[in-house]
Parts: structure tokens; sequence; C-alpha cells
């Protein structure tokens, strides 16, 4: 049984060119960033090599970018970063109901602290209202934070028009740019953004690294402390082996991004059409137009996403029904309740995410698969009586 992974937005397979490039950091140039010989000092070439390619792919300086853990951390060092640094100037933080838990999570522990959080609404859609961004500022605002493109919905938030209004409040505005960066352009200076957070793993390089733009002249408070590595922003021993692989990742992720992104686009909508046409009762969530290229969210009534998404693992073909990194709540997604889906249609809903090695092939066989399990739980389900009752 040929096996299918469509859960690109959980995490990529490490291309064998990025394992390729990062094995003599392993095995050879190992010695630690910091020391000033000459094992040392290769491996810091290496680093600052890879920090300038990863800066060039989004407009930044070498010295705006800093290492992180991953696209988490980068979330907390940013949304803390600014907290702690500007608290004397206000308490206030504003943020949307669809953000990652990377982002949610860390408003929840800065709201014990005493800073005060407000999310913005979002549409049928997922898109969040400018004017209401406006009319949430006040002169407590130190910050705003709005992820690029939802990781569930897929949906792509207006962040230029949205950093032009905290830009003239003279507010902060970070990004989790996790699930766009080496997918589509990105440009922290059009974009016009303070913070952006990246994560290696969701384009095809290694886990366990990312990095945070900090745009020059922000001050962050630093949330780790020892060696004052990354220019005291965040200490601890560079992971050498890692950094490379992150750059060497971007550089072939955004290499042809645009070719890429038609191509992934292309087979979306290949499987969004087939299934809409195909399977009754089904509904594409999220914005048909301004959404990721390679992100499909469906909604099938009258049976459970979950249930669909064990008999397609049981077939060979994987996705998921929602973030990977809430899979342990069993809860309805806290994102498409935003958007304003009935809880029924949030338990039935799928997301189907395609990757560089997503072929017509796959496609067309996930299609045919689908539909035959839809037909299979839907004999077995007692909402389809309930729903043909209705109409």
């Amino acid at each position: 049984m040929k096996r299918i992974y469509l859960d690109y937005a959980a995490t990529t397979p490490t291309d064998p060119e990025v394992a390729k490039t990062m094995l003599p950091y392993l095995t050879e140039i190992f010695g630690n960033p910091s020391s000033n010989h000459s094992f040392g000092l290769e491996a810091r070439e290496a680093i600052e090599e890879a920090r300038g390619k990863i800066a060039a792919s989004i407009g930044a300086r070498s010295s705006e970018i800093v290492f992180t853990g991953g696209g988490t951390e980068a979330d907390n060092l940013a949304l803390k970063g600014i907290a702690l640094s500007k608290k004397s100037r206000g308490n206030h933080i504003i943020t949307t109901s669809i953000e990652h838990p990377a982002v949610i999570e860390t408003c929840k522990y800065l709201k014990k602290l005493g800073f005060n959080i407000t999310y913005l609404p979002v549409d049928s859609y997922g898109l969040v209202d400018p004017d209401d961004l406006k009319k949430a500022i006040t002169d407590k605002t130190i910050l705003v934070t709005i992820m690029h493109a939802n990781n569930e919905s897929g949906t792509i938030e207006p962040i230029a028009d949205i950093t032009r209004i905290t830009k003239e409040a003279g507010v902060f505005f970070h990004t989790d740019a996790v699930q766009t960066v080496g997918h589509i352009p990105v440009d922290v200076k059009a974009l016009g953004v303070d913070l952006l957070s990246i994560s290696a793993h969701k384009i095809y390089g290694p886990k366990g690294i990312g990095a945070l733009y900090v745009k020059r002249g922000v001050e962050i408070t630093p949330m780790l402390h020892g060696g004052g590595q990354e220019k005291k922003r965040r200490s601890g021993t560079e992971n050498t082996a890692s950094i490379v692989g992150f750059a060497k990742a971007i550089e072939l992720a955004t290499q042809d991004i645009t070719k890429e992104a038609m191509r992934i686009t292309s087979l979306r909508n290949r499987l969004t059409t087939g299934i809409l046409e195909r399977i009754d009762d089904t509904r594409l969530n999220g914005h048909p137009l301004s959404r990721l290229p390679n992100n499909i969210n469906i909604s099938i009534d009258y049976i459970e996403g979950e249930a669909v998404m064990l008999n397609l693992d049981l077939e060979g073909i994987c996705v998921s029904t929602g973030s990977a990194c809430s899979s342990s709540d069993h809860g309805p997604s806290h994102v498409l309740l935003a958007m304003g889906l009935p809880p029924e249609q949030v338990y039935g809903s799928l997301r189907i995410t395609l990757g560089k090695w997503t072929t017509e092939a796959d496609v067309d066989h996930t299609l045919d698969v689908l539909d035959s399990i839809v037909t299979k739980l839907r004999i077995m389900s007692p909402l389809v009586a309930k729903g043909a009752n209705k109409g």
C-alpha cells in the first residue's frame, strides 16, 4: 500500500539536500561557536552565513535575525519580550481569536502578570477587520500580534493594511509567519512588521530550530539568561547544524517560490473541486482566494472528521482535523468556532495540506478513497437521517 502524506502544515520531511548540508556540522565542524579557536570560528562563520541567507529571504538585515528553538519559542520571545520591556508604557495587548496556541497560551500567561488582552473577532472567512483593530487600540496598547496566515483555515490576513494602523498609533506589531515563509513571498518591509516568527520544519528543514525577526531598534527582554548568545537576546549554545540546515531549507523553498506555489495551488484546486462536486453536503472553510496555496479545510456533514481521518490513515493517507500543536485537546477547533461555524460542522472538519512531493496521482487517489470512506461512514451515521428530515 502506497502511503500518501497530506499533513504538510503540521510538519514537513527534511529535504535530503538539507540533511546532506547539515551532516558535516554534526561530525566534523562541531566546535562551540563561542570558542575562539579554529573549531569554534568555523562554526561561527557557518552560523553567520546562514543568518545572512535567512535574513535575505525575508528582506531583513542579518543583525535582525535571532535564532530560537522553533516557532513557539519565537512567538513567546516576541510577546513576552515586548510586554516586559515596554510595560512602563502600557499593559494592553491585542490579538485575535484564531491565533496559534503558542500565542493564545502566551497571552493567557501575560494576563496573569497583569496585562490586559483584547481578542479581535474574525468574519466567516477568518479575516480580521482592520477597523476593529483601530477601535480596540488605546493609549495603553503596546503590542498587536496577528498571524500572517492561519494554520487551520489557511486564510491569509491583510497584514500590510493592519500595520499601517499600528504604525500610526505607535504600537509594536508581531506576526506569526510560520505557515507563510517559504510558501508565499514574505518581505518584512512590505508587510511593515516589527517582529516576525519563522520555523524550519514547516519548510523541509530540521525540527527544533526557528527564528524571530526583530526590527532594528526594537528592544526585547530576553527569556533565557546565560552566555549572552544572539546579542544577549537568546542565550544558549547555538545549534550550528540545524541553523545551517534552516538556511539551506529556506534557500531551496524561496528559489522558485512562485512556480511551486502555482503548482501546489493547481493541485489544491483539483482536490477541492473534486471533493465539493463528488461528495454532497461539504463546504470549504476559510477564504476561497486569500488562502495558503497548499491548504484545504472542509466540513463534511453528518460524520466526524476524526473518523474520516482515522479511516484515511488505514488506507495509507495522512491528513489531520486541525492544528498538530493542539491535537491532544479533543475539543472543537477554536479557529472554526471563531469563524462562526456551528459545532457539528466544526467536528466534521478535515484539514488537508499538500507539499512539494504531492502529485496529481496522490490527489486523485485521495479523492477516490475519501469519497468511498464518506459514503461508508454516512451509511452508519444516525445523523444522516436527521439531516434528511430537516431538509
